[in-house]
């Protein structure tokens, strides 16, 4: 019922807010102004006579509609989905500002649960749809170009057609979904936002303790590596427990639903080709050597060590700049970036910051990394970060804020069609990143400055390539033991080490009790096979820029009309326009050599 929330790759993780400036908070009355507001119970009372009043209208009959008809029934549809959305967006942001409010968590949980009962009536809707004759559909679709309009709605519904199951057992899985997956769920984010850890003394919630790990001291990472492996290990039989209990509920929906593999489902939802996510994990699995294995030796090399620790990994380097970046210069830094590719693009993103529309201090309870989360087409996303001033978070700013305007241009396609696959989400977040770290480039002053931007770039693309494939490789492992049984939490730690040490490189060593940093992963439980799309969307921005940097004529208009075209599209006819197609294999490899390139001018600085 409501868009999915896109989250960072890896959350970035307390340094005193004061040294940051004045941090923006949400303004959610955009939205409604409080939980009992007379507008949220009014859009709750319509919703529920709506969908009472559609299934009244239209259960068993839509093969009896004419294309007139079908398209009101869509219409009808679209508007539930806008209030239902509306509702639970509120709910769910409210909720994510403070996981550990009790009244907030009893709302959201209160408006889950209504919703489903309200929407149950509606499980009918898709099932019929699947069940119209294909030559009268496509007829209708031709006759009537508004209706016409939604094809690519049918096309998914239709996708799904072989892995229907009977009404009853739709309406179920609906009715059943609120004490199966989305309760382990609350209960994983509830569990992460109230560990506590202990570094030098100082008490501390996860994201403040991510973070030290890429303090310049390197006993401090080493201190907080070992302090979040505690907590973790001391935590590990229930993140089990959750990964268990979800991995076979998938295992039992994928059977009844005769899904080929645990992925498949996934690539359903991005409508990408199963074969194309296989070339882009090959291209990425083959070039570890040349990509993290080598760039980890310079880091190794750089760092002065015989051999590095995974507290090593996101350290900065001896030569990085290492003064807090507070929030006016960040949003200058990324504001400035944007405008410079396109007037536009700055101007969408300019009310994010005037008007409330993120989210951006560490609190406590406050869900860990951070999203840009759209809502619906009728109102505008929100952006949630925990800003910290390191160089990462500002690219994270540029990330989200990257997201933020690709969801508010691709409004323009409704609630239906607004919302774009994952692979392609990811499009503009990356784009925004690109566009950031190319203006901090160009001001570089100094070989040491432009030898720090270029590794902290090549840092960030590992992270988003290397290591989401890694983390990829391990959800198929995982998905694939858990169908012959249940795992042990150290069975779990095997795997988890399993595609470490392959995708790292012999540069590190990896301390005791790291086998269990799988368990904060948030993406392995919220959205399973989700974490290929950062790859797939870094590699489809790396070819992109390269298409840019040729000064192909009418990039920029080229570029707003993709992210216009949300979901409307597949990613084929998106590419199109710029000369590319992601299912060539050798696609791939171009937008992995633009990180090979980068790695390949800072041997050369040596």
């Amino acid at each position: 019922m409501t868009k999915p929330i896109i989250p960072a790759r890896d959350a970035p993780s307390d340094t005193g807010a004061s040294a940051l400036g004045s941090l923006p908070e949400w303004d959610l009355s955009d939205l409604y102004p409080a939980q009992d507001a007379p507008s949220l119970i009014a859009d709750l009372d319509w919703l529920e006579q709506a969908c009472t009043d559609f299934a009244a209208d239209y259960e068993g009959k839509l093969d009896t509609l004419d294309a007139a008809g079908l398209l009101a029934c869509v219409q009808r549809d679209e508007n539930i989905s806008t209030i239902g959305g509306r509702i639970m967006s509120f709910a769910g942001l409210q909720y994510y500002q403070n996981t550990l409010d009790p009244d907030r968590a009893k709302f959201m949980a209160d408006m889950q649960d209504r919703i489903t009962d309200m929407t149950s009536q509606l499980v009918f809707y898709s099932l019929e749809l699947n069940r119209l004759d294909d030559t009268k559909l496509a007829a209708m679709l031709a006759e009537n170009p508004e209706l016409g309009r939604y094809k690519p709605i049918f096309d998914r519904l239709r996708a799904m057609k072989p892995h229907q199951l009977s009404d009853e057992l739709e309406k179920f899985l609906h009715d059943q979904s609120m004490v199966g997956a989305a309760a382990w769920n609350r209960l994983f984010d509830e569990t992460i936002a109230g560990l506590s850890f202990t570094v030098n003394g100082e008490e501390m919630g996860i994201e403040a303790t991510l973070n030290l790990l890429t303090e310049q001291d390197r006993s401090t990472r080493e201190a907080a590596s070992r302090e979040l492996a505690r907590v973790f290990g001391d935590n590990v039989k229930l993140f089990a427990r959750v990964h268990n209990t979800l991995a076979k509920e998938k295992e039992i929906e994928d059977r009844w639903r005769k899904m080929p593999s645990p992925q498949f489902g996934r690539h359903l939802s991005n409508q990408v080709e199963p074969e194309v996510v296989e070339a882009l994990r090959n291209a990425v699995v083959a070039a570890y050597p040349k990509l993290s294995h080598r760039y980890y030796e310079l880091k190794r090399k750089w760092l002065g060590l015989d051999v590095m620790q995974v507290w090593d990994r996101n350290a900065p380097l001896p030569m990085e700049d290492t003064r807090i970046v507070d929030w006016p210069r960040a949003e200058t830094m990324v504001m400035d970036a944007y405008r410079d590719f396109d007037p536009r693009m700055a101007e969408l993103a300019k009310p994010f910051f005037t008007k409330g529309w993120i989210d951006a201090g560490v609190k406590p309870g406050k869900a860990p990394g951070a999203f840009a989360h759209p809502t619906v087409t009728t109102v505008h996303p929100y952006v949630m970060l925990n800003y910290l001033g390191k160089p990462r978070d500002v690219m994270t700013l540029a990330h989200e804020l990257g997201h933020g305007v690709h969801q508010i241009l691709a409004a323009e396609q409704g609630e239906l069609l607004s919302s774009t696959p994952l692979t392609l989400a990811e499009t503009a977040s990356v784009f925004g990143e690109m566009l950031t770290f190319r203006k901090l480039l160009e001001g570089a002053k100094t070989p040491e400055q432009r030898k720090t931007l270029l590794a902290s770039k090549v840092e960030d693309m590992i992270n988003t390539v290397v290591r989401q494939i890694a983390f990829y490789d391990f959800e198929c492992k995982l998905h694939a033991a858990r169908a012959e049984g249940e795992l042990t939490p150290d069975a779990i730690n095997a795997l988890w080490m399993s595609v470490q040490g392959e995708s790292l490189g012999p540069a590190f060593e990896f301390m005791d009790g790291y086998d269990t940093f799988w368990a904060y992963i948030p993406h392995f439980v919220h959205s399973p096979f989700y974490v290929y799309a950062y790859a797939f969307g870094d590699g489809l921005v790396n070819a992109l820029y390269a298409v840019y940097q040729d000064g192909t004529p009418g990039f920029e208009d080229k570029y707003f009309e993709m992210l216009k075209a949300g979901g409307s599209m597949h990613h084929s006819e998106l590419l199109a326009p710029f000369g590319l197609d992601a299912a060539d294999p050798a696609f791939w490899d171009k937008g992995l050599s633009m990180i090979s390139d980068m790695i390949d001018e800072l041997e050369a600085m040596e």
